[in-house]
C-alpha cells in the first residue's frame, strides 16, 4: 500500500491552517486594513461635518469683523456729526475720522476676503448693508444740517438701493460685476461726502461742490450703466432656458 510521509501530512496540514487563519503581524495588519476600509467608507460623512464646523467657525474672521466694525461705527458717526447742534468744527471733525475708518475699513474687508478665501454668507450680506448704512448716514445728517441739498441725498440712496435690488432681482440669471465706474463713484463718493463733514472755508468749500457734482454724475451714469446690463442678463439667461427646454423636448 502506497503511504504519504507523516512529515509531508503534516507539512500539508499547517500549510492549509496558514492559508485559512492568518496570525501574527499579518492578522493585524489585514484587521486593521478592513477597519480602515469600514472608517473610509464613513469619511465623506466625517468630512462635510468638519467642513461645516470650520466654515460656522470662519464667521469671526478679519474680514467680518471689519464689516462689524463698520456697523458700530454708524451711530458713533451720527451722534458726532450732530453733536453740539451739528455745527461744531471740532465734533465734526471726529465725525470725519469715524466716517473716515469705516471708508477705509470698506477697502480691505473685501480684499481680505477674496485674497485669504474669509468669504462667508454672513459678509455677502453685512457687507452692502455696512456700505448703504454709513454712507445713507452722512448724506441724511447733512442734508438735515442743511450743508447738502436733499435731492442729491435722493439721487444718491436711491440709486444705492435700486441698484442693490436689481442685483437681487436678475441673480436667477447671473451676476452682474462690479466695473470700474462703479469702483471710481465710490471713491469719488466717499471723498465728497468727507469734505462735506468737515467745516470747511473759501476755496476748500467751492472744491467739494464740484467734487460731490462729480460723485452725482457718476452715480447716475453707473446706475444705467448696471440697469443696461441687468436687461442684457436676463434676456440672454432667458434666451438659453428656452434653447435648453428646446433641446430637451426634442
Amino acid at each position: 500500500m502506497t503511504g504519504v510521509p507523516a512529515s509531508s501530512a503534516a507539512g500539508g496540514s499547517s500549510q492549509a491552517k496558514g492559508a485559512s487563519v492568518p496570525s501574527g503581524p499579518d492578522a493585524s495588519g489585514a484587521s486593521a486594513g478592513t477597519s480602515g476600509a469600514a472608517e473610509g467608507g464613513r469619511s465623506p460623512r466625517g468630512g462635510k461635518i468638519a467642513a461645516a464646523a470650520v466654515n460656522q467657525a470662519s464667521v469671526w474672521n478679519v474680514a467680518n469683523l471689519l464689516t462689524m466694525l463698520r456697523l458700530v461705527l454708524v451711530p458713533g458717526f451720527v451722534a458726532l456729526m450732530l453733536a453740539d447742534g451739528g455745527y461744531d468744527p471740532a465734533w465734526r471733525s471726529l465725525a470725519w475720522a469715524a466716517f473716515a475708518i469705516a471708508m477705509i475699513t470698506d477697502l480691505f474687508d473685501g480684499h481680505l476676503a477674496r485674497t485669504y478665501n474669509l468669504v462667508t454668507d454672513f459678509g455677502k450680506i453685512a457687507d452692502p448693508i455696512a456700505d448703504k448704512a454709513i454712507m445713507g448716514a452722512a448724506l441724511i445728517c447733512l442734508s438735515a444740517l442743511g450743508d447738502l441739498p436733499w435731492w442729491v441725498t435722493a439721487v444718491i440712496l436711491g440709486r444705492e438701493l435700486g441698484i442693490t435690488l436689481l442685483r437681487f432681482l436678475v441673480i436667477r440669471y447671473g451676476v452682474i460685476p462690479a466695473s470700474r465706474g462703479g469702483k471710481l463713484k465710490t471713491l469719488t463718493q466717499g471723498v465728497a461726502v468727507g469734505m462735506y463733514v468737515l467745516a470747511l472755508t473759501g476755496w476748500l468749500a467751492t472744491a467739494r461742490f464740484w467734487v460731490m457734482a462729480v460723485a452725482v454724475v457718476l452715480t447716475v451714469v453707473t446706475g444705467l450703466d448696471y440697469i443696461r446690463q441687468a436687461i442684457v442678463l436676463r434676456r440672454r439667461g432667458i434666451a438659453e432656458r428656452r434653447a435648453a427646454l428646446e433641446e430637451k423636448e426634442a
